[in-house]
């Protein structure tokens, strides 16, 4: 094996290690839990293709796959938002963005 073969760290591991990647990484699983959180009061069709987006400072947001799924999560957002402070997290505002493929 050569050297640099020998310190090569699996993904986790070097995440795990780096504060900056480890806050990522949190963040990452702080929107799937929010995103867990709202799923049930999606309509079905639109629940299976919403994704969860970035979290920070001035809020959250939604990733929808085309512009009429973003118009009916705009719609559904008071109901999103006051079922998300039910469960404790602390909500600023829901974004909510067209994913571009």
């Amino acid at each position: 094996m050569n050297a640099r073969a020998d310190r090569t760290l699996p993904i986790q591991e070097a995440m795990n290690r780096h504060t900056v990647l480890e806050r990522l990484q949190q963040l990452m699983r702080e929107s799937q839990s929010r995103l867990d959180g709202i799923r049930p009061l999606l309509p079905p069709a639109l629940a299976a293709h919403v994704k969860a987006g970035p979290v920070d400072d001035a809020g959250w947001t939604l990733l929808a796959p085309n512009a009429a799924a973003a118009a009916k999560l705009r719609q559904l957002q008071p109901r999103l938002e006051a079922a998300l402070r039910q469960q404790g997290w602390q909500v600023s505002a829901i974004r909510v963005k067209v994913q571009s493929n």
